[in-house]
Parts: structure tokens; sequence; C-alpha cells
């Protein structure tokens, strides 16, 4: 395996000295897309966010911040990932106002009805079967709740097919297999946006 191929496939699950190369630009790398994502967020004042996948911390941060009342937990099965996160939002850890815990998506470590809103970014690509991780977001999620997915390849693209061939265990999904496997874990009121000049899509959910 090459040393691009190396690095780009630490995308999926961090780790070693690569694997820190990538977190470090993990946050710059997708704030716009991340950004656009949140513009798609309706829920007002949610009390308790789950921000599954949760990579570099940047996007735990930027909610925190869109929703100053809210608590925020924070995920990844990346022990790089959870170091990085952690110091990332030290000081709302600190004010009690974000967790970060290692887990797998497959096997929430989460009550049921625990959270008000849950988001996705550029992580779905990884996940262990989405219809049976999905219905796991689904089954954590309070009554009424929100699921956000915010990805940069809408699953037709060039970019997103390229990188689908060399990192192990990627699948690009497309609006409508996000939106039919949404549907088959519980969810409901599925609405997708495409961003007009790129392959973005943001895909969200109720529960």
């Amino acid at each position: 395996m090459g040393l691009f191929r190396k690095y780009v496939n630490q995308t999926r699950k961090p780790e070693g000295f690569l694997g820190k190369m990538m977190i470090s630009g993990m946050n710059g790398g997708h704030s716009a897309l991340a950004d656009w994502g949140m513009t798609h967020l309706e829920i007002n004042a949610p009390s308790d966010i789950a921000e599954l996948g949760c990579g570099g911390g940047r996007n735990t941060g930027e909610l925190l911040k869109i929703y100053p009342s809210s608590k925020v937990t924070a995920l990844d099965y990346s022990d790089l990932s959870v170091e990085k996160t952690r110091e990332y939002n030290k000081e709302m850890i600190s004010a009690g106002r974000c967790r970060v815990v290692q887990g797998n998506v497959a096997e929430l470590p989460f009550e049921d009805n625990s959270f008000d809103l849950s988001t996705a970014f550029e992580t779905v690509y990884f996940w262990p079967g989405i219809e049976h991780c999905f219905s796991e977001v689904c089954r954590v999620l309070k009554p009424g709740g929100t699921f956000l997915i915010c990805n940069e390849s809408d699953g037709t693209d060039e970019t997103g097919l390229k990188f689908e061939k060399i990192i192990d265990g990627m699948k690009c999904y497309t609006e409508e297999q996000i939106e039919k496997a949404l549907l088959t874990a519980g969810f409901a009121e599925v609405r997708s946006y495409h961003h007009p000049k790129k392959a973005w899509i943001t895909v969200t959910a109720k529960k």
C-alpha cells in the first residue's frame, strides 16, 4: 500500500502518526461542508445532542456555540479522535456542557430516548451497515428528535467514487439510499438538500 493510500485510509479510523496528521486536517478541511450542513438544522434549543463520529472535535464545538444552552456528547471509535476532541473542547468539558466517549455506532453506549438531536458529518461512509446503525441512532433519540447527516459525496460524484475504491470499507451513499435506510430504521419526515454547486448533501430525519 502506497503512502497516499495509507494516509487517506486514516479517514476511517485515525491511528498512529498518519492518523494524527489526518485529524489535524479534519477540522479545517471539513469546516465549510459542516457549516453548510448545520444551516439545515431546524430544531430549537435541543437539551441534549449526540455528535457521532466526532473526528477532530471542531463540529462538537460549533454545536455548542449554536446551541448555548445545550449539552453535547461526542462519540468516536478512534482513540486519537477522542483525545483530539477532548483537547479541542476542554473548556466546555470543564464547564459541564460537553463529554467525549469512545464507542461504536453499531452499538451506541447510550440509553433509549436520550437525545433531542444527533449529527453525523462525513462519517456514515464507514458505518458498518447503515440500516442497523441508523436504527441505533433512532433508538437513542427522543420521540420527535432530529438526525442530521452531512456528506461531501452524493454517491455519484467522480471524486467520491475514486476514494471509495482506495479507502477500505468506504461506501458513498446516494440521497435515495440514505433516505431508504432511514425509513427502514424507523425514521419519518426525511428531507434531503443538495448543494447547488458541489456534490455535498445533507439529509435530515425525525423520529
